[in-house]
């Protein structure tokens, strides 16, 4: 897909480019630029491009409301809908690419208007005078100063981003990411200077015309048809109603001119490219916040070994499908930060709370935890709603839309999940346990890769309750539970006795994928198995290049991730 979106740009970069290296209109200003002036062009057609779109994928509610509403019904184009985060990082690889591109042949530009100054076109000019210090066009206009501008911001918003920044400071990628804002508002006045403009009386004067009167100013020599039929006239006008004679007209000479070339500025395109999604992005975060305006009713805070905190809560009105994921917000931890947590409870017909699970790295889950527990090393605190003590105040902004939706709409699934990544399964485990048979699964393999012991407590009540409830109903099939200790000094089993169904499906190393694959498209052969991971990208790549590969079964492999990296 990467290579599809450069390759169209890379294309619409080369028509623009002809258009301007071609276009009769720019003549003149190709004439004082020459390349400059082209490349200058097309970068900012690409640049239009990607910045109207590279908003669209964050509009988070949009995106939501298109995965569950009927209206797409296609399972592949709700997967294309998956790839939103892909498809706005390579948006902003694009910006980043043909910004470079942008601002070098500006810089020849600014150079090439204070070298190749015309007097005869005075419109024509940026500059007042030749040989004017090109550094006044960048700095002492308003195209210049904010290009400069936008050209830093851009800088610190694309270091930032950087994977190593982002694991090191998520709070630096956050707080640059939102200079997004800023980047538009420069961008809206930087298209308003009208530095680069086109001939528009092309009939009247075709480029590279004889003008009479002109010549006859500068006393320079001219045809003699001319000579013959203007003696006396040196500075009178032209007269437009005089016929041409024959023998010029056929020798094609040149074209003759009517009047002088006049010029005029864009209108800022740019605008009718950013206006439309920047408007639907503001209205979709008015109406985000106008939703999560009201504070949630924390109901109780369970602290899980390995440093996960679990939080559940009530809502009024607040309705999610299993695999969605919300946004948290507490004003007491950051005036601004907020962090999306994937559901790990939904709420029901029977039941209006909802939770989620949090592990405890960095400095805003650290202080978030503090705020929550009296003791940060205590086990638990569950407590009834009348003895609640006073939680910090906590604003919920979802649901919104995740790949691990489409789990139950395939008639065999198979979950991996890697540590924390399993959060997003739980929903899915949580929603089969109140009730299995209105959805399409009937086959479920779910994959659990954890380093230590305790954290498969996270979810060991949950997993057995799901596992008695089908053994009860006759569907011992129905579920497939592999949980893999992937380090251990020896032999190993969660404590307690009723685990005892976890314990005889704890194994202990990594999955072995490639037999896994073959072994789950032997027992569903031409079927097609919806393949979900949420967990580190090694595992993620193998179950791509598996999920890819063909089989002797006739089975087809379907791949959704999503990485917490």
């Amino acid at each position: 897909f990467q290579f599809f979106w450069l390759s169209l740009n890379v294309w619409l970069f080369g028509k623009t480019f002809l258009l301007y290296n071609q276009g009769l209109q720019y003549y003149y200003l190709h004439q004082m630029l020459g390349l400059g002036l082209c490349v200058s062009r097309a970068s900012a057609s690409v640049l239009n491009l990607n910045c109207c779109l590279v908003l669209l994928p964050m509009c988070r509610v949009l995106l939501a409301f298109l995965r569950g509403s009927q209206k797409v019904a296609s399972k592949k184009t709700r997967r294309l809908l998956d790839k939103s985060k892909t498809f706005h990082v390579t948006c902003g690889v694009t910006i980043c690419i043909f910004s470079v591109l942008h601002v070098a042949a500006h810089l020849v530009n600014a150079l090439n208007f204070s070298e190749n100054y015309n007097e005869e076109f005075v419109t024509l000019n940026a500059a007042n005078y030749r040989g004017e210090d090109p550094r006044k066009l960048l700095f002492a206009t308003v195209p210049g100063l904010t290009g400069v501008i936008m050209v830093l911001v851009l800088f610190l918003m694309c270091t930032a981003s950087t994977y190593a920044i982002r694991v090191s400071n998520y709070d630096i990628f956050w707080y640059t990411h939102n200079l997004f804002f800023v980047f538009y508002m420069l961008l809206m006045l930087h298209v308003s200077g009208g530095v680069l403009k086109y001939q528009t009386n092309l009939e009247e004067h075709p480029p590279g015309c004889f003008n009479p009167n002109k010549t006859l100013r500068q006393n320079v020599t001219v045809p003699k048809a001319f000579e013959e039929l203007f003696p006396d006239y040196t500075t009178e006008p032209f007269p437009e109603d005089l016929p041409v004679p024959e023998p010029f007209v056929q020798n094609s000479f040149m074209r003759v001119c009517s009047e002088e070339p006049k010029f005029q500025s864009h209108f800022p395109e740019t605008w009718f490219w950013i206006s439309g999604p920047l408007c639907l992005y503001c209205v979709e975060r008015l109406y985000r916040y106008i939703r999560s305006n009201k504070p949630v009713t924390i109901t109780s805070v369970i602290s899980h070994p390995s440093n996960v905190l679990e939080v559940r809560m009530m809502k009024d009105d607040f309705e999610a499908r299993p695999g969605q994921y919300v946004i948290l917000h507490c004003p007491r931890v950051s005036a601004l930060e907020s962090h999306p947590f994937t559901l790990t409870m939904c709420p029901t017909d029977t039941k209006a709370t909802f939770g989620v699970h949090l592990k405890v790295v960095g400095d805003w889950t650290e202080r978030f935890r503090d705020l929550l527990l009296l003791h940060s090393n205590q086990d638990t605190e569950i407590l009834p709603i009348f003895q609640q003590r006073r939680y910090p105040k906590l604003y919920v902004d979802g649901p919104f839309g995740s790949p691990f939706e489409e789990s139950l709409n395939y008639e065999v699934s198979l979950c991996v999940a890697g540590g924390i990544g399993v959060t997003p399964f739980a929903s899915i485990l949580n929603t089969l346990l109140d009730g299995w048979k209105c959805y399409k699964l009937r086959r479920l393999y779910f994959i659990w890769v954890c380093r230590d012991i305790e954290s498969f407590r996270w979810f060991a009540d949950l997993l057995c309750m799901l596992h008695n409830k089908l053994w009860q109903e006759n569907r011992p099939d129905y579920i497939n539970i592999q949980l893999y200790l992937s380090q251990t000094d020896g032999i190993q089993k969660i404590i307690g006795e009723k685990y005892q169904a976890l314990n005889s499906r704890l194994l202990i190393g990594r999955p072995r994928w490639k037999l896994l694959f073959d072994d789950i498209a032997k027992c569903n052969r031409r079927k097609t198995i919806g393949v979900f991971c949420c967990g580190p990208n090694k595992i993620s790549k193998i179950l791509h290049k598996l999920s890819n590969s063909s089989n002797s079964y006739g089975t087809r492999f379907e791949y959704n991730k999503e990485s917490f990296s």
